[in-house]
């Protein structure tokens, strides 16, 4: 698939790129991309959570009534999961989420999320260019002018560029990642993917 380069203004260059079929013309694996993702989500969780269980409530031990003749249950102890304030049966403790999964399952769900994308024509390529200095309104002009504003999107770059991060820093449905940290789950939270013309080289490159 052979795509236009545009640059900031919305025009396109008499620059193109040719996407590589064996990173953006895949078959895709659904079952790849959900463990991908799922593995992402699970990294992102703390796993602090956590409930007192019987052990740990601080209450008087005594037994708060006999043991016959009350008509009701035995109770030996406030501490018991069946009196308020007691502790909790088998509460959530603190725990790790994240689980192994193995780079070549991957890589081939992030390139299986990325030839959705091609496939449904949702990538451009933007010219290299480089912001003085953080300005979000100049950063907004580049996402109108290539009509994408009202879209959820995703710039890619090759390198770290500060002040291009910062610009895009207050918009809500922008987001701006380099290639070392592109996953699949950005790529199919995404409705726009906006490869910079170096960044799509190097990607197709180096895989």
């Amino acid at each position: 698939m052979e795509l236009n380069i545009y640059d900031i203004n919305g025009s396109k260059t008499a620059k193109t790129v040719t996407l590589d079929n064996a990173i953006f013309g895949i078959t895709p694996n659904d079952h790849a991309i959900y463990l991908d993702v799922k593995q992402y989500l699970a990294n992102q969780r703390q796993g602090t959570h956590k409930a007192k269980e019987r052990w740990e409530i601080s209450r008087s031990t005594r037994k708060i009534k006999r043991q016959k003749g009350t008509g009701g249950a035995r109770a030996g102890s406030l501490k018991s999961p069946v009196f308020v304030g007691g502790g909790r049966i088998f509460g959530p403790l603190p725990r790790n989420y994240s689980f192994k999964l193995n780079k070549k399952v991957k890589q081939l769900a992030r390139f299986s999320a990325l030839s959705y994308k091609a496939k449904e024509q949702h990538i451009v390529v933007l010219e290299d260019f480089q912001m003085d200095a953080p300005r979000t309104k100049e950063f907004l002009q580049v996402l109108n002018n290539l009509q994408i504003s009202d879209r959820k999107t995703l710039f890619i770059f090759a390198e770290p560029n500060n002040n291009i991060y910062l610009s895009s820093r207050n918009l809500q449905k922008t987001k701006v990642v380099t290639l070392s940290g592109l996953n699949t789950y950005n790529i199919t939270d995404a409705s726009v993917l906006v490869f910079s013309e170096s960044s799509i080289n190097v990607l197709q490159q180096n895989s």
